[in-house]
């Protein structure tokens, strides 16, 4: 592509995405397709000659774009959100443009550095004492992986790096509700999920601490090491929060790695009120939260930090470093190819100094309370119908609420609200019930949305009562 070629389609482009922004609200939330139409309409084989870019900008408007679930619609209120914002689209754009691989300091100085004080500035945003380090992953899955990795490598005194897991009986912590990237981890580890303890909950979703307990110490009398335990702020299915004080003293006495997955709601660790409720975030070995679903970064932007640096150093750095990485001009540097798994790195840091510049702690903050506000509302709009009812607790801005009916009607509710392509939504389990969830957390969402989605659920509803 010539460079004049190249400027015109940027142009194309960058206006198809402002419009994009400023209309999503406009598309319908998700795509009503079957499986395979998409791949009905892309060639088997790859062309063999050049494609002028206005046939593949034209095939992305005609294939893509109308089989995407759109993730930025107001009223995609499923999954914890994605949520991107213009600051973060800018700064993916110069990423993209740069193309630098972040692996060390030789590789990308100004990226080093400047994940090094993004990562600082989110401690301070979120009141982690100084003692944390931090690092950009590129998921809470991969987080909690490497929290698991150091905390085996701890508790064996390096051993199972050097000659395996043979003769070591671990045993790991978490709730029935923690999240399915755990029971991935351990697998991955080689730690054995016969060896997860998932710990039953109380009515409020929160791990039962008497039942935690009780497994530590039957593991303990039976020969097991316990080594790590996973506490939630904010599980998936309902946003609970685990008592992360007691876990705290827990893993202190018992010398086990206390990891916190606060990948969603950590974000909202800037509200006093949110730390309070999270009392004993700060005595974790490490903890997870994911700028890219609440705080308007782009994915991918895992925020991992760890109060035991060189114990994560020493499990991933390599002990042969082969002469293509050695540096002899960054001695004492950071270099974050040995901080986790992959050696390849992306400029995931400009994004997040972008949006904490644009819009100011105090702008992320008045969002995050928006839609908690939101949330609150529709709550009270829930509690006021007879015919609906809220089961469970609401500590952030996802609500879990169902019709006084069957988990069969309620599923049929569920339906017939994704398939008018108005709203979308998703369901979980409550003590046994069916309940559906609505998160309010896109970038754009008010209370005109939430109004709107609140009255078709109560139009759907009627024909099922």
């Amino acid at each position: 592509m010539m460079q004049q070629d190249f400027k015109q389609a940027l142009a194309e482009v960058s206006e198809w995405m402002n419009a994009y922004q400023q209309n999503v609200a406009d598309y319908p939330v998700v795509a009503a397709l079957n499986g395979g139409e998409i791949l009905q309409q892309i060639p088997d084989f790859a062309p063999k000659e050049a494609e002028h870019f206005s046939e593949i900008f034209a095939d992305f408007k005609k294939i893509i774009v109308p089989g995407i679930s759109h993730w930025q619609h107001p009223q995609f209120l499923g999954y914890f959100p994605s949520n991107t914002s213009p600051p973060s689209v800018l700064a993916e754009m110069l990423v993209a443009s740069l193309g630098v691989q972040c692996m060390s300091w030789l590789t990308s100085p100004a990226a080093t550095e400047l994940e090094i004080r993004m990562m600082e500035w989110l401690r301070d945003l979120w009141g982690l004492p100084e003692a944390f380090s931090g690092v950009i992953q590129d998921s809470a899955s991969s987080s909690t992986l490497i929290a698991l990795l150091v905390a085996r490598e701890r508790a064996t005194q390096f051993a199972i790096n050097q000659a395996g897991a043979a003769g070591h009986k671990l045993s790991a912590y978490c709730s029935s509700e923690a999240h399915t990237s755990i029971e991935k981890a351990i697998k991955i580890a080689g730690i054995g999920l016969q060896n997860l303890r998932k710990i039953p909950v109380d009515e409020q979703q929160s791990i039962r601490i008497d039942l935690l307990q009780q497994a530590i110490a039957e593991d303990i009398e039976q020969g097991f090491t316990p080594f790590f335990m996973v506490g939630a702020l904010g599980t998936t299915g309902s946003t609970a929060v685990d008592d992360l004080a007691a876990m705290a003293k827990i893993a202190k006495a018992q010398q086990i790695w206390f990891h916190i997955d606060a990948a969603y709601a950590g974000s909202a660790l800037m509200l006093p009120e949110v730390r309070q409720l999270a009392a004993g975030y700060t005595e974790a070995d490490s903890m997870v939260v994911n700028p890219h679903k609440w705080l308007l970064c782009n994915f991918d932007c895992s925020a991992f930090f760890i109060r035991d640096k060189e114990s994560l150093l020493k499990t991933f750095t390599l002990g042969l470093i082969p002469e293509y990485l050695k540096s002899p001009n960054s001695t004492g540097q950071t270099n974050f190819m040995n901080w986790g798994v992959g050696l390849g790195r992306r400029f995931r840091a400009l994004k997040l100094w972008f949006v904490l510049r644009w819009y100011g702690t105090n702008g992320l903050r008045d969002l995050i309370t928006h839609h908690l506000d939101l949330s609150a509302r529709l709550e009270q709009w829930v509690r006021q119908e007879p015919h609906f009812e809220v089961l469970a607790q609401r500590h952030f801005n996802l609500l879990c609420f169902r019709l006084k009916a069957s988990d069969e009607i309620n599923m049929e509710l569920l339906r017939r609200i994704n398939a008018s392509g108005k709203v979308f939504m998703t369901h979980t389990k409550i003590n046994q019930q069916l309940a559906l969830r609505m998160v309010i957390g896109q970038t754009e969402v008010n209370e005109q949305h939430v109004r709107e989605a609140w009255q078709l659920i109560k139009n759907l509803a009627k024909d099922l009562m």
